[in-house]
């Protein structure tokens, strides 16, 4: 969830430097969440000979129940001074875990080296057609129209995962806005950014120069804001937000341990403008609505139908890291003698619950390697890991992300939190498995799955903090409680 945020932020701001073709111009950002101040923001535009190198730089700090996460990227780019892109770098940080992205592009190709967990990989890639860096963003924005109604559109390339994401921009009313140097008259811009599987909506402020002066995005339930403002305003120190805190769910009722074991049915309506709510169907999970709530159902044991695994599903990816030998040696540790995928998935389970012996929330997401030789963390360390462990031997499986139910979190009682678990394609279903908990139940709500990229976790990072369960009824005997 935390890297899904950083990494929307690091594509919405190349309107950020939307000025002339000085040598060199740096504009700060203060960052906050539901008002408070989490982070800071650095855009660095330098012209050297006949480059122009950009630095976006973002560093914040979050909470999770008591233990503070620091997040931190830096993504740096080297284009011509007509915004032809040549190379960029990708470097981030959170909780310990690292990943770095250099690319360089040539004739419509791109020769890129990944580092992670101490492992490399080098890879030849097309360069997506039409694709800008910050550079092509900013000469392409200042060709933009700023007329009330005004539509353009642009790529934007995003390192962190390699893709390149449609960006539509409709230009609105010029009005006051607040920021922290004083009132300025500037023109409002509604955002659509086209991430793989859902749109992030957004809004930005610019000034006549189209350099943007603030950005808002909603995010937990609430808005994460950015605005523009001198060094000493960017950099002044952070106050604490438990982001946990807001995305909790209560549950109506306490569940007995039979009901989770059984199947449940969830009534579920948007918070006060929360918006639409949509959810997948899995084999264990179908979703409908009776016209004034979304209603899931969940059953441990159901054989709806769903989509057959995919090649993907099989495959190693950067954040899992199937055929790596360090992962190979530990599923076939984990798996035993068992005989048959669904015992050696149970089996597998079973392992990395005990494998992973240090719980915290204090790893912000890690890859399943950075698991396999530091073990420790939280539900998403369980699941990558399991996932990678899964495909290691031959079975296909997703990291899902949702809610899962929980008696007692953090002080909280009776509450779905945010997790994460893992469906693997066995016996000709997905079936859930979750190494984090004690196993999956129908306390389980997915939000959304994925091949293990954080950044494929939009979906949720939209749903958490504007849900509200309004009731929960009993599958077993039909009962309302």
């Amino acid at each position: 969830m935390l890297r899904a945020i950083l990494a929307f932020l690091f594509v919405v701001p190349g309107l950020a430097i939307a000025r002339g073709p000085v040598a060199t111009e740096v504009q700060w950002y203060t960052v906050l969440l539901d008002g408070r101040k989490v982070g800071q923001f650095e855009n660095h535009r330098e012209v050297r000979d006949a480059l122009v190198v950009t630095t976006q730089a973002m560093r914040f700090e979050l909470d999770r129940a008591g233990t503070r996460v620091t997040l931190s990227s830096v993504d740096t780019s080297e284009e011509t001074l007509d915004g032809k892109p040549l190379a960029f770098t990708s470097e981030t940080s959170m909780g310990g875990s690292e990943m770095k992205v250099n690319g360089r592009i040539q004739g419509g190709r791109m020769n890129v080296r990944i580092a992670n967990a101490g492992a490399s990989d080098e890879r030849e890639l097309d360069w997506p057609r039409g694709a800008l860096l910050p550079e092509g963003q900013r000469l392409a924005l200042l060709d933009a129209p700023l007329d009330e109604g005004a539509t353009f559109r642009l790529l934007a390339f995003q390192a962190a995962t390699l893709e390149a994401v449609e960006m539509t921009s409709i230009v609105g009313r010029s009005e006051m806005v607040a920021l922290p140097g004083g009132r300025q008259r500037l023109t409002r811009v509604e955002q659509v950014t086209a991430f793989p599987g859902v749109q992030v909506r957004s809004t930005t402020w610019v000034d006549a120069s189209r350099e943007m002066r603030k950005l808002t995005v909603p995010t937990l339930g609430v808005e994460l804001t950015l605005l523009a403002c001198d060094e000493a305003c960017a950099t002044a120190p952070n106050q604490s937000t438990d982001v946990l805190a807001r995305t909790l769910v209560r549950s109506p009722r306490p569940l007995r341990r039979e009901e989770l074991a059984g199947g449940l049915r969830y009534r579920l309506k948007p918070q006060t403008n929360g918006g639409r709510i949509s959810l997948p169907d899995t084999s264990e999970q179908r979703v409908h609505s009776d016209g004034r709530h979304v209603i899931v159902e969940v059953r441990r044991d159901a054989r709806h139908e769903t989509a057959p695994a995919q090649p993907g599903d099989y495959a190693a990816n950067d954040w899992l890291q199937s055929a790596a030998p360090e992962i190979v040696e530990l599923a076939h540790r984990g798996a035993g003698d068992a005989h048959g995928d669904l015992d050696r998935m149970r089996n597998l389970e079973a392992f990395v619950r005990g494998f992973i012996t240090r719980k915290t929330l204090g790893v912000g997401y890690a890859s399943a390697l950075e698991v396999a030789r530091n073990p420790e963390g939280d539900c998403t360390e369980h699941a990558v890991l399991l996932a990678a462990l899964g495909r290691a031997l031959g079975i296909a499986t997703r990291v899902v992300d949702g809610l899962a139910y929980a008696p007692d979190f953090a002080g909280a009682g009776h509450v779905f939190v945010p997790h994460a678990w893992v469906q693997a394609w066995v016996d000709g279903r997905w079936q859930g498995f979750d190494a984090a908990l004690a196993g999956f139940d129908a306390g389980h709500i997915a939000f959304s799955s994925g091949d293990g990229d954080p950044l494929r976790f939009y979906q949720s990072l939209d749903l958490l903090g504007r849900l509200k369960l309004v009731r929960v009824e009993t599958l077993d005997d039909g009962k309302r409680r």
